[in-house]
Formats: structure tokens, C-alpha cells, sequence
């Protein structure tokens, strides 16, 4: 079973449910941020919740169904900031 597989059978699982878990997930990013601010020594718990995050963001881009539109507006953004740049 592929990642997109697994992420559709949560969904089915789940359920909108999967958007508090998002949040959460999220959230628990910032908080290992803000102890890495503050100078934890934190960079494997960043990389843990990053991961988690980007397997939610997976899950809400089918629940949504809008993989396109983020890319296309992950290339818009990423054009504009190198625009601001100058690269």
C-alpha cells in the first residue's frame, strides 16, 4: 500500500476528525520551536514533528481535494519570494 493509500484509509477512519488532529500536530511544532528558541538542543523532536505535520498536511489536501491548488499556489509563492529576493 502506497503513503496516498494509507493517508485515504485514515481518512476513512477518521474522518474530518484528522483536522483536530492536524491542529494538534501543529501545534506541537511551534511548541518544539519555541524550545529551540529558547535553546534546546531540540533538532530530532523538530524533525519528528515536521514529519507529522507533513503527513497531516498530506491527509487535508485529499480531504479537501485540493493537491493541485497548493501547488500551484506553492509556485506562485515561491516565484514571489524569489522575486523579493532578487535570485
Amino acid at each position: 500500500m502506497d503513503k496516498k493509500e494509507i493517508y485515504i484509509q485514515a481518512l476513512r477512519n477518521w474522518g474530518y476528525l484528522q483536522k483536530v488532529v492536524a491542529i494538534e500536530e501543529m501545534t506541537e511544532l511551534q511548541k518544539e520551536l519555541s524550545k529551540n528558541m529558547r535553546g534546546e538542543e531540540n533538532e530530532l523532536y523538530i524533525a519528528e514533528e515536521i514529519a507529522d505535520v507533513e503527513i497531516m498536511l498530506e491527509q487535508m489536501k485529499i480531504l479537501f481535494n485540493i493537491d493541485e491548488d497548493v501547488e500551484e499556489m506553492k509556485e506562485y509563492k515561491i516565484k514571489r519570494l524569489a522575486e523579493r529576493l532578487g535570485v
